[in-house]
């Protein structure tokens, strides 16, 4: 599988990436085996950049990932995981919803400082059971997860001491990269006009339905060379669905306005003799900014037929024609 290079680091990541979203359990429990047979599937295939995170089923997706990755040759992979968020053990009653089923008995605590990064990477390291981890993201920072207030105070935190615990850990070779994992697009431009980042982890604002990326994002990315790393490409399930009855978009029910648009979406793919589906996850690739488009799933079936879309033809100039149909958003 070809790769692509990271910002001005070493590091080269597959054009497809495996996010262990699902495997934590979001929105349907997750079995070990299922787990560990998707994760199987996806190293079959060819994939050799992993993203993860303490928040996936409360330290369930890292746990996961890390015994799969921990018989494979160091330096095989690529492996991203996440800070910002600090696991605390409750108990069972007390555990929140997240919208994941069947996570481990924790709770979420927000801790973008020094101190709270620095402990979030150690703590880490001892649920993946891992001695190396190749990027760190700053996990969900801005106004999308907080509201303006709060956000602005973790933004504070994070720029007063947490971006030093960030360089010492790449200065130090204990991590290769650094950036942001968010869904939005206003927080990568304030934290990019006022420090360097490696990449950014961008999930729904860069695909073939929501553009909120292009107009600012993607050209100081380009200008800074950090690299877009690409997740939510199907925009909660309504560019792999269709406009179907109860199709989501943005982590909720589809607005009529948005079915309308992924409707006349289907019938450009449709006149073009491919999926819609692989149009969606083929688009960001077309980037020379992004680095990596993340598919994530807990079923190997699915994550099979979603590699497979990435081979679909679709003839030149054909994205052009969704541009009329696309949204964008003030995040």
């Amino acid at each position: 599988m070809r790769t692509r290079r990271v910002g001005d680091t070493a590091l080269e990541v597959t054009e497809i990436g495996f996010g262990g979203t699902a495997i934590g359990g979001l929105y349907r429990a997750c079995p070990r085996e299922a787990a560990m047979e998707t994760l199987e599937r996806a190293w079959d295939a060819g994939l050799r950049y992993f993203d993860t995170a303490p928040f996936y089923g409360f330290g369930l997706s890292e746990r996961r990932t890390g015994d799969f990755l921990r018989d494979k040759p160091h330096g095989s992979y690529v492996l991203s995981t996440k800070v910002g968020r600090l696991l605390r053990p409750v108990p069972d009653g007390q555990v929140p919803d997240h919208g994941y089923v069947d996570p481990l008995p924790f709770a979420v605590d927000y801790d973008y400082s020094y101190d709270g990064i620095m402990r979030s990477f150690e703590f880490s390291h001892a649920r993946l059971g891992l001695n190396h981890i190749d990027i760190l993201y700053v996990h969900d920072i801005g106004t999308y997860t907080h509201g303006a207030e709060a956000a602005r105070v973790h933004l504070r935190h994070f720029m007063d001491t947490g971006l030093r615990a960030l360089e010492e850990l790449k200065s130090s070779g204990a991590i290769l990269a650094y950036g942001l994992g968010v869904n939005e697009v206003r927080i990568c431009l304030d934290v990019l006009s006022r420090a360097p980042l490696d990449c950014i982890l961008l999930a729904g604002r860069y695909s073939l339905l929501d553009r909120s990326a292009e107009a600012e994002l993607l050209p100081l990315c380009r200008s800074r060379n950090t690299s877009l790393v690409i997740g939510g490409v199907f925009n909660s399930g309504i560019l792999a669905t269709g406009p179907v009855p109860g199709a989501n978009f943005d982590y909720g029910p589809a607005s009529g306005d948005i079915l309308s648009r992924v409707g006349a979406m289907e019938e450009i793919a449709r006149t073009g003799g491919y999926p819609l589906a692989a149009a969606a996850l083929q688009f960001p690739l077309h980037e020379p900014a992004v680095a990596t488009v993340l598919i994530g799933t807990a079923k190997p079936a699915s994550l099979s037929r979603n590699i497979d879309l990435f081979s679909a033809e679709i003839p030149d100039g054909e994205f052009d024609k969704y541009r009329e149909h696309t949204v964008v958003q003030e995040l």
